[in-house]
């Protein structure tokens, strides 16, 4: 694992949390995007080398909706950058992990992704993100 690539934070309102965020990180909002295979809306800040993504669901069978109906707002992911997602895959199922999917799929941010689930992490949904090269 390259670096801490951003962390996830589950939220009700994108709008109002890029808001409270900017003044937060005094930075802006570079990035919103809609995430239509997980149906959520995201908002993405730069802090230093990390980044932090905002997420709300755009449908109530969302993951995000289930989260925050179950916990509430805050912290719902830690995302490392990978060189290769596929091997490391591999690399953590061998090691007894539990993949959330067998196969990577694009994310938000221009990302191929991979979730492990939070029962083989102590208690933390971590994913694994690669950048998507062009061409």
């Amino acid at each position: 694992m390259l670096k801490i690539e951003h962390i996830g934070i589950a939220v009700k309102n994108v709008s109002e949390s890029v808001k409270l965020f900017e003044a937060l990180l005094n930075v802006s909002c570079y990035k919103t995007e809609e995430v239509e295979s997980e149906k959520v809306t995201t908002a993405f800040f730069k802090t230093g080398e990390s980044k932090i993504e905002l997420l709300q669901a755009s449908s109530p069978e969302s993951a995000i909706a289930m989260f925050i109906e179950k916990r509430g707002e805050g912290l719902h992911h830690i995302a490392f950058e990978v060189d290769n997602i596929e091997q490391e895959m591999a690399r953590l199922k061998e090691k007894g992990f539990q993949l959330l999917r067998e196969k990577p799929f694009r994310g938000a941010d221009n990302k191929l992704v991979c979730f492990i689930h939070p029962k083989s992490s102590n208690g933390v949904l971590v994913e694994l993100c690669q950048e998507i090269k062009a061409g």
